[in-house]
This record gives structure tokens, sequence and C-alpha cells, in this order.
């Protein structure tokens, strides 16, 4: 399985197409998460041992197709006692439990050893393609 968008969120947005879909709204916050590994059609693969804290992130707004950012850092989080090598993210609806959204593989993987902290700087999320 690739990274990428959650069969529940994908099912969600589908269904409002739907004359008798149910509403799909915003959620109430979204939670970044740290992997070693795709996280796995469920986001619960490979999840750091350094640091399992999902961190709250917030995102500008996206206006005329364009892609959903980051309006600050994520993070840091501080590893707890292990060294690994981060790969991926996911985003989850909250900070325990909740829904898992989606996930994405980090643009270069990050070695990550005992005492290191790491803080997510940028992260775009869009969807394609769009009608010209």
């Amino acid at each position: 399985m690739a990274e990428g968008l959650s069969t529940t969120l994908v099912s969600n947005w589908l269904n409002t197409l739907r004359s008798a879909g149910a509403a799909f709204g915003p959620v109430a916050g979204a939670f970044v998460q740290l992997h070693t590994a795709n996280p796995g059609a469920a986001g619960t693969t490979a999840v750091s041992a350094g640091s399992n804290t999902r961190i709250a992130a917030t995102f500008n707004a996206s206006s005329a197709g364009s892609a959903l950012a980051l309006s600050g850092n994520v993070g840091p989080w501080t590893n707890g006692g292990t060294s690994e090598t981060l790969t991926d993210i996911s985003v989850w609806t909250a900070s325990s439990g909740g829904t898992f959204l989606f996930s994405i593989a980090l643009s270069a993987s990050k070695a990550w050893a005992s005492g290191d902290t790491f803080t997510l700087t940028t992260l775009g999320v869009s969807m394609t393609p769009q009608a010209a």
C-alpha cells in the first residue's frame, strides 16, 4: 500500500456526492504522528518507538484549488530513547484514537537518535487532477 488518503476519508468525501448521502464536514483537528516505514492502510504500521505522540497541526485555508499548507511548524517531537530512521507521517483527527485521514512519505528520511528532536516545517496536501 502506498501512502495516501484513508478509505474512510475517501468514502466520506465521495458519499457527499450522492443525493441521499450524509453530510461530511470539517474535522475537529489534525494531529501528526511519526513513522519508521509506510503507515499502511490503517495508519498504524511502524509507529515511531522514539515518540508515538501525535502533535496538532493547523493549515491555511485552500482557495481556487490550491494545496492545503501548514500555517506553522509541527513539533518538536523528542526521541525518548531509541535510534531509528523516520520515513513517513500519518495524520489523524485526534491526539489519540480518532480517525486516520492520510499518510505521506517524508521528502527525505531522517536518522533520529535518542534525545534528538524533529520538527515538521512543511506539509502540502493537494488533490489532482483538477479541471482546467
